[in-house]
């Protein structure tokens, strides 16, 4: 049994060891802000296209990024061809229309000049009435025809006919004579003498039938 007179347990009752600070907060500028996120992006993209490659059956995602350019690359050649082939057909489609419309051209023209012909159009003068002739280029053998008739009515000289002068002209008249039907000068003035002797003849100085 323990003795009465044991003295008390004096020992201190323990104490819980202080707890650290907080570490201090420290304040980022916006260009450190801006470059974290950066390389989380960054680090976010390359451990997507790691995974890309993977899935893919790659090695390395470098292996994957020059597979992606060589397909690119044969897509874009495989494009330039099927357009240069493109642009070539429309080119030879341009060509035969141009050559189909210089045929039509030609062809109007001959028909035309033969037209011209058979009216009796030659020479140059085949060549100014053709100038003259106007129709469109749609206009039907009987418009060409109808349409050469009235240019040979306006100008006959064209076609082999001359040119009959209008009745109610006055004609030119020669050098130094006056036109037709106009009286030369001097017609109507009196002979030298005959007023006098008509003056003698009112005062009865002579008789009336005196020449």
């Amino acid at each position: 049994m323990p003795s009465s007179d044991a003295l008390p347990n004096t020992d201190p009752a323990p104490v819980d060891p202080p707890k650290p600070a907080p570490p201090a907060q420290r304040t980022f500028t916006q260009a450190e802000v801006e470059a974290l996120a950066a390389k989380e992006k960054a680090q976010g993209k390359r451990s997507a296209a790691k995974e890309f490659a993977e899935k893919h059956g790659f090695t390395t995602i470098e292996d994957a990024e020059a597979f992606i350019s060589a397909a690119r690359q044969s897509q874009e050649a495989a494009l330039s061809e099927q357009e240069k082939r493109e642009r070539e057909l429309a080119d030879r489609e341009a060509r035969a229309d141009a050559r189909e419309k210089a045929a039509e051209a030609r062809e109007r023209t001959a028909n035309r000049r033969s037209v011209l012909v058979g009216l009796g159009a030659a020479g140059d003068d085949l060549d100014d009435a053709a100038a003259l002739l106007r129709v469109p280029d749609n206009a039907d053998d009987t418009d060409l025809q109808e349409a050469a008739e009235a240019l040979k009515k306006r100008r006959p000289e064209l076609f082999g006919a001359t040119r009959q002068p209008d009745p109610a002209a006055v004609p030119p008249a020669p050098t130094g004579l006056p036109a037709a039907g106009v009286p030369r000068p001097g017609a109507n003035q009196p002979k030298p003498g005959e007023r006098g002797l008509a003056m003698l003849k009112r005062r009865g100085k002579l008789p009336a039938d005196a020449a």
